[in-house]
């Protein structure tokens, strides 16, 4: 019982280190990538539709991307999307696709996306520590209903907060790894 806890723990830490990832994809370092879109939503006939089920993304140049909706239809819901989200871009409509060209980085915005980039990181250990907290509680359960004994439950604990420890450190080092990406010129 002690050992399903944990593994279900560590699988959701897991989780949460996978999404904090995600997260960090959609920060633009230098190069534009599609992966930058993948948070946006687009009204697609009243119903908000990811923009990956709408259109697809080329990269020609290192800052530019085109969107190529698949249904003219939605073009003008597309381009208002990409427009009202966090990019920073104003896409340009020939009629048959989007142009967005990212500008060059400034250092205030690299600054800007390093502290976005904190954010996210320490979104992703909070929500660490709540996987942590719901097993601790769980665990601590299982000892005031005599399934397990005080010692078992106390080394228990101390494999979660091991591997809580390890988890948090894997988001430090891949926010490190974004940081180093941001101010890399």
């Amino acid at each position: 019982m002690i050992n399903d806890i944990l593994n279900e723990a560590d699988g959701k830490m897991d989780k949460s280190v996978a999404a904090t990832r995600e997260e960090f994809a959609t920060i633009r370092a230098g190069r534009a990538h599609p992966s930058m879109f993948s948070k946006i939503m687009v009204d697609y006939y009243g119903t908000p539709t990811p923009i990956q089920q709408l259109a697809s993304f080329t990269a020609p140049e290192a800052r530019v991307i085109l969107v190529q909706p698949y249904d003219m239809g939605a073009m003008a819901n597309v381009e208002k999307a990409i427009r009202d989200s966090d990019l920073g871009v104003n896409p340009a409509n020939d009629g048959k696709l989007l142009r967005c060209v990212f500008p060059e980085l400034t250092e205030e915005r690299r600054k800007e996306f390093i502290k976005l980039a904190k954010e996210k990181a320490e979104g992703g250990k909070v929500a660490v520590r709540q996987v942590r907290q719901k097993a601790k509680q769980n665990l601590e359960r299982l000892e005031k209903d005599g399934e397990a004994g005080k010692d078992d439950v106390t080394g228990a604990e101390k494999r979660l907060d091991g591997i809580t420890k390890q988890h948090t450190d894997a988001i430090d080092e891949l926010l490190k790894a974004k940081e180093a990406e941001l101010l890399e010129v």
